[in-house]
């Protein structure tokens, strides 16, 4: 970490163009009286996703880089992406949030080497996020890693061996965990005010417009297409492929389950204290009404059995579909001996008796601003206390959820319920279905056998 004097400050603060829009965040930023020393950020992956209703595309590194903005005494001092055609833009944002220009990068391992970068804030699509952040713990750096935290359970188990090997603050980057009326939700449920709770389920309903069948067509100037496929297998360069729909693939997505299926699955496995992996899994679904590139079913439902004997559902449809449960119910439900409740990332809600009589509820909003909870400020303060034990989702809680979307979808690829062993993290007497735990990363993006 690095401090930056007063003087410096006020002189790079008098000179900057357009100071006069970019000062407040910029002094909310940097103008702090804490003891602590600035902490220098790099966000890996930058790429748009989506326009939104101004026409600007966003993405999740671009939420990172505007959530870290409001956090005090941080910078951005790289950004990391194999498309260099953003970098202009996103470039400019950084200088106008946080006053200074970061530096950039299309090489994820050259951020490794720089001995001033305290945190990597990884936001790359899901078959890269594994090998990232155990090369960050490697190389001393503390991480935050999106959702799913992997591309299947094996590697999942290694960022946990690397983060504990490496004295590393690792947060898994799940929202609602950071959500204070969730939060408060929890503990109602822990503190059996629900009743005995028997079952729990997640439902995923979004649309999805047809990514339509596109053809393979000459790499893009400014994009590094080998980096953008790392470990997994070479394809020609495909527009399908590559800025969101990467999702809808086996060897870069999670299908569902791991996109936005993980929020439910990590709540429910929250509120039921079920700290382990389920013993029996059984998933079926499969790809309807689409005759397009998406290699991943747009349909799955998956029940999960822990030892105890406690269901879990998740279920995901991504074509027309009725709504479930009362309105702005939530899409986590908990049910118990005595009623039920909901879970949102924006808090809960909870219904008791035959005839469903609203109990206590509680939504985000309920708190000022300023007391809401941050997933990317409690990493921050964590990276400052060395306290892992005060993150919201350390990296144990994400592999363990973001398992519970790969159990489901080897299940559904096998074709059969299988039984898992949660110690050895292996499927009982199943060579194909263990087969499916893990993959052969493509030379040179090796996953390293000891981390």
């Amino acid at each position: 970490m690095s401090s930056l004097p007063r003087r410096e400050f006020i002189r790079k603060s008098a000179g900057t163009a357009g100071a006069a829009i970019i000062a407040p965040a910029y002094i909310k930023n940097m103008m702090t009286n804490s003891p602590n020393e600035r902490v220098n950020i790099a966000v890996a992956g930058i790429s748009g996703q989506r326009k939104n209703v101004r026409g600007m595309i966003n993405g999740r590194g671009r939420v990172h880089i505007n959530t870290y903005s409001q956090i005090p005494n941080v910078t951005i001092k790289t950004i990391c992406d194999v498309d260099e055609r953003l970098f202009p833009g996103v470039v400019a944002t950084i200088e106008e949030l946080f006053g200074a220009k970061p530096a950039t990068e299309v090489d994820f391992r050259k951020l490794l080497d720089d001995k001033d970068l305290d945190v990597i804030s990884i936001a790359t699509p899901d078959h890269w996020h594994a090998l990232m952040t155990v090369w960050a713990c490697q190389a001393g750096k503390d991480v935050y890693v999106e959702k799913p935290v992997s591309h299947n359970v094996s590697e999942g188990r290694k960022m946990v061996q690397a983060a504990r090997k490496y004295n590393r603050i690792v947060q898994s980057g799940i929202c609602y965990r950071s959500s204070k009326a969730v939060k408060e939700g929890i503990k109602f449920v822990h503190d059996g005010n629900l009743g005995k709770v028997y079952m729990a389920k997640g439902i995923t309903y979004r649309y999805r417009v047809s990514i339509e069948k596109v053809p393979d067509s000459p790499i893009p100037e400014g994009v590094h297409w080998d980096m953008f496929l790392g470990p997994a297998p070479y394809h020609p360069f495909n527009e399908n492929r590559y800025i969101y729909n990467w999702h809808w693939f086996w060897d870069t997505g999670t299908t569902e389950f791991g996109n936005n299926g993980i929020y439910r699955m990590d709540t429910v496995r929250w509120a039921l204290n079920k700290n382990t992996h389920p013993v029996k899994v059984h998933c079926s679904g499969g790809k309807f009404c689409r005759e397009d590139d998406q290699e991943v079913p747009n349909i799955l439902v998956a029940s999960y059995e822990y030892e105890d004997g406690t269901i879990v559902q998740n279920e995901v449809r991504s074509l027309s579909t009725n709504p479930e449960g009362l309105p702005d119910s939530g899409d986590c439900f908990i049910y118990s001996d005595q009623g039920w409740m909901t879970f949102s990332g924006n808090g809960y809600k909870t219904y008791f008796g035959p005839k469903n009589e609203p109990g206590p509820a509680k939504s985000e909003n309920d708190f000022p601003e300023e007391e809401r909870s941050n997933g990317w400020k409690n990493l921050i303060d964590c990276v400052r206390s060395r306290r892992r034990e005060d993150l919201d989702n350390d990296i144990l809680e994400g592999h363990l959820s973001a398992s519970l979307g790969h159990l489901g979808v080897i299940s559904y690829r096998t074709g059969r319920k299988l039984t898992f062993n949660p110690e050895t993290e292996k499927f009982v007497n199943d060579q194909q279905a263990d087969k499916l735990l893990t993959r052969d990363n493509r030379k040179p993006y090796l996953m390293p056998e000891e981390v």
